[in-house]
């Protein structure tokens, strides 16, 4: 017999219309944030940034590909990696699809990782995926959006992701469990992995100038992390013990 409480189709629609009623504040207070969002200052971009994509050298302004609206994810692939992470490629996994209906909104949506560009279109045709995905190998895009970290900064314990120099599970040494085995997965070490951070970013065109607009790192990505919304309606929600996921071709066939 289930341990979960029981009950009356009356019982379970009078519980669920109090539900009703958090989720629509919920939802008008996501509008609210939604357009605080929208409302911050845009800055400026007047540095030249230059990437590696499958139609060769391209700008960021040409990332936009004839769109007023840019949405970068930073997928975290390191230039030395065997493999991209398990947890952005899970939220990859989520892209195909979903970029024709942006674009088709005037927003372009791309993928950015440190890795060479051969490495990214070996692991694009393994996962199956045909989302736009560019080499930012040979510039500053990762260091100067904070998803990406040198040595020395790690050495020296000068690392700010999240808008904060607060400890992290990714800077703890020796790292946690569950780092370790992500950073195993990608085929390196725990302080190579921790190098690159997961993040999103937002660009503006606008009388031909091009605007950074927003970031969000960390959990921030949570609500672009399709299958999440999914496991919080489902029974048992999250049912988390550490890090359960694997890239789609990794799981037992059952």
């Amino acid at each position: 017999m289930t341990k979960h409480p029981a009950g009356t189709r009356q019982e379970w629609l009078a519980a669920r219309l109090d539900l009703l009623r958090a989720e629509k504040e919920l939802t008008h207070r996501s509008d609210a944030i939604a357009r605080q969002r929208q409302a911050l200052p845009w800055v400026r971009i007047d540095k030249d940034y230059v990437f590696d994509t499958d139609g060769g050298k391209q700008s960021l302004r040409d990332l936009f590909a004839g769109r007023s609206q840019l949405l970068v994810y930073h997928f975290m692939f390191g230039p030395d990696w065997s493999a991209g992470c398990p947890s952005c490629s899970m939220i990859a996994d989520g892209f195909n699809g979903l970029d024709t209906h942006l674009a088709y909104h005037d927003v372009m949506l791309w993928a950015v990782s440190r890795a060479p560009l051969a490495k990214l279109q070996a692991y694009k045709k393994r996962m199956g995926w045909r989302f736009s995905w560019a080499s930012s190998n040979d510039s500053t895009f990762n260091f100067d959006y904070d998803v990406a970290f040198t040595e020395e900064q790690q050495r020296a314990g000068g690392i700010e992701y999240n808008y904060a120099r607060d400890s992290h599970a990714m800077d703890m040494v020796p790292a946690p469990e569950p780092v370790a085995k992500l950073a195993a997965s990608c085929g390196t070490d725990a302080p190579g992995y921790s190098r690159d951070r997961p993040g999103m970013s937002a660009f503006v065109i606008e009388d031909g100038a091009v605007y950074h607009t927003y970031s969000s790192y960390a959990r921030g990505v949570d609500a672009i992390w399709g299958v999440y919304p999914w496991l919080d309606r489902a029974p048992k929600g999250r049912n988390e013990t550490g890090i359960w996921w694997r890239r789609h071709d990794e799981y037992d066939k059952r």
